[in-house]
This record gives structure tokens, sequence and C-alpha cells, in this order.
């Protein structure tokens, strides 16, 4: 029960940046990025994020290492969402990219669990170029319960 209500706290700090940028997270990183919320729901978030120039590699396009790293903090950020009250690191990613953004271009980034176990929670984040409605980027992620 408490781990519920837990959760249904957590899910409501993120509720309440809905349509607008999230500014207050314990992610540094995150705070960086300035995702603007789409929705969140218990094990999935939905966030848009402006490819900005210090996200860019030498030719104007989105670095993989920022993209590896939203995939990474917004996972995270998804098992924050379930109010476990034992802490998760990642152990592993495993990304995929398919197509290139650009300085200025707006993505997304949508989370889902695949399988939640007692030691191992696997997520997975696909990143969009909405605009051409094309998948950018596919990222999968096994989080390890340290304690």
């Amino acid at each position: 029960m408490e781990e519920k209500n837990e959760a249904q706290q957590r899910l409501l700090i993120f509720q309440s940046f809905k349509g607008k940028e999230i500014t207050q997270s314990p992610s540094h990183f995150m705070n960086w990025l300035k995702p603007i919320l789409i929705s969140a729901e218990r094990g999935e978030l939905h966030c848009s994020y402006l490819v900005r120039k210090e996200m860019t590699n030498p030719y104007g396009i989105l670095h993989g290492g920022i993209t590896a790293g939203i995939i990474d903090d917004l996972i995270g950020a998804t098992v924050y969402t379930l109010g476990l009250s034992a802490r998760y690191t990642t152990v592993n990613n495993n990304i995929d990219y398919f197509a290139p953004a650009s300085e200025g271009d707006l993505i997304t980034a949508k989370t889902s669990i695949v399988k939640q176990g007692r030691a191992i929670i696997n997520l997975q984040c696909e990143v969009f170029l909405p605009t051409k409605d094309r998948l950018i980027a596919k990222g999968y992620s096994n989080m390890l319960n340290i304690g």
C-alpha cells in the first residue's frame, strides 16, 4: 500500500508539469535537457525536447550521446514513477539509431515497461521526429535494484 501511495505522489509531481518544461527534477541532466511533459502515467512518460545547438554534433544534427542521455534519463524517471522504495540504476543500454534530427527540431520520447521483475526492470524508449512521423532512435535498458 505504501508503494502505491508513493507512486501516486510521484506521478502527481510529474503530471503537474503537463504542457510545461520540467524544471525541478532531482536529475540535473533532465533540467538541462528541458523536456516538456506531454503525458505521465505509472510506468510511462512522454516528453518533447527542442534540439538546441549544444545538443548537436559538428554536422548540426542531434548528437548520439544526447539521444542516449534522453533515453537513459527518461527511463530512470519512469522507474521513479513506480514509487518503489528501492533504488535502481542502469546496468545496460542498447540503442538503435535510425534517422537524424537537426538543431531546431522538436523531438518526442516515450517510455514503457517491457517487463518488471523483483531485481531487474526492462524498459524501452522510442524517440520520434513527429513532424516527419519518423522514428529516430529506440533504446532498451535494464534497471537493477540496488537496495
